[in-house]
């Protein structure tokens, strides 16, 4: 009996490793629902304080660590996940506080030992767009750490996520782009912006009140040239899975273009209307949307599961978004309490619903597949069994 290797990869402990990630969504999401006043499972003053950071080092970050471990292909690479994922869960438990954020300070140095690798492997420049998001995610580990307050270092999150999303929406395009010098120049702008923003990022915590504006200027800046560039515009008119992704990735920029905005009149801001609407529009309505378009292109590459598109995936999506108009253009810009809590649940249902949906989309589509698999096994079977019998 001869054995062949398997081409693909075991998909088992990168399931396992997703876990945490999920958890740490869980846990982000109840520090919200804490921030609201309202009755939450867990009743944990860490989870209020800290459902921020958790959401991006703990779920975000272990979803782009992952997907960045499986582009690697070396074992090692899967210790940034692993990391990141385990300090989110240390961060919400009992232990100190301290013992999580290592872990996720080591789990962001992981990302960007990851990322040297991968540019050498290609010398893509968009792999260092997405390396200089994970040296501020780096950053912003070492002063969160260091017991700095998150406000000031938000900038820094945001930008990791800004800057990684940016990158893969400019990879795509440029499969667009037959002629090599427009792909040059795509290539030379994304490094260009990705380098100012990185600039006016660390100027916002060295100068808070101007930089934050200078910042504000770079985000807005780039976020006009990738909604011209990005194919959302040209698939939006497409159908299905499509177009799903392009209304996604187009509602998302506008999302990030009130962040921008935002900053740019207010300057700096740590507390207030201001703070909630900014963070909210670059991690909800940016980046959860972001997730939501691609989720069903990056959850199957990388745990080698279908998650196919389902038309219920615009519920989740429109609750999102009336949440966030809820939120932050009735409740942060007119100061409307009501509005800015009914808006919260809108977004923390919208998030669930989401994640349950992919989680029963995942498994249905798996049994199909492993059902079709098993009926065309019992196919081949019966066929070689007729022609053996009928070379007897």
């Amino acid at each position: 009996m001869s054995f062949t290797p398997n081409p693909k990869p075991p998909t088992t402990w990168r399931l396992l490793l997703i876990i945490p990630g999920g958890l740490a969504l869980l846990g982000g999401l109840n520090g919200a629902m804490m921030l609201l006043d309202l009755p939450v499972p867990v009743n944990e003053v860490r989870l209020r304080d800290g459902h921020g950071i958790i959401l991006v080092m703990g779920f975000v970050g272990t979803l782009i660590a992952l997907e960045r471990a499986v582009a690697l292909r070396k074992t090692w690479g899967y210790l940034a996940p692993i990391c990141l994922g385990l300090g989110g869960l240390l961060f919400m438990s009992p232990v100190p506080t301290a013992a999580g954020r290592a872990l996720l300070l080591a789990g962001s140095l992981g990302l960007v030992a990851i990322y040297v690798p991968l540019w050498r492997r290609h010398k893509d420049p968009t792999v260092l767009v997405q390396l200089l998001g994970a040296v501020l995610l780096a950053g912003s580990a070492i002063l969160w750490l260091r017991d700095v307050p998150a406000s000031v270092f938000v900038p820094w999150l945001a930008c990791f996520v800004i800057l990684t999303i940016a990158a893969e929406r400019i990879e795509l395009a440029r499969v667009g782009l037959f002629d090599p010098h427009a792909r040059a120049r795509a290539d030379s702008l994304i490094l260009t912006l990705a380098h100012v923003v990185f600039a006016t990022a660390v100027a916002s915590v060295l100068w808070p009140d101007f930089g934050t504006i200078l910042l504000g200027v770079s985000l807005l800046i780039l976020v006009v040239w990738l909604s011209q560039a990005d194919v959302a515009r040209k698939l939006v008119k497409a159908s299905g899975a499509q177009r799903f992704m392009a209304i996604c990735l187009l509602s998302g920029y506008v999302w990030l273009a009130i962040a921008a905005v935002t900053w740019i009149m207010l300057g700096h801001v740590d507390t207030g209307r201001g703070y909630d609407a900014v963070i909210h529009a670059v991690f909800l309505g940016f980046t959860m949307t972001m997730i939501m378009a691609h989720a069903p292109v990056i959850f199957p590459a990388v745990l080698r599961r279908p998650l196919p598109y389902r038309p219920y995936m615009y519920g989740p999506f429109i609750l999102l978004h009336i949440g966030l108009v809820l939120r932050i253009l009735i409740g942060d810009a007119f100061d409307v309490e009501l509005a800015h809590t009914v808006g919260g649940v809108l977004n923390v249902i919208a998030l669930l619903a989401f994640a349950l949906g992919a989680v029963w989309s995942v498994v249905s589509a798996s049994q199909k597949q492993a059902s079709r698999s098993g009926e065309q096994s019992a196919t081949d079977v019966l066929e070689r069994s007729s022609e053996t019998g009928a070379d007897a």
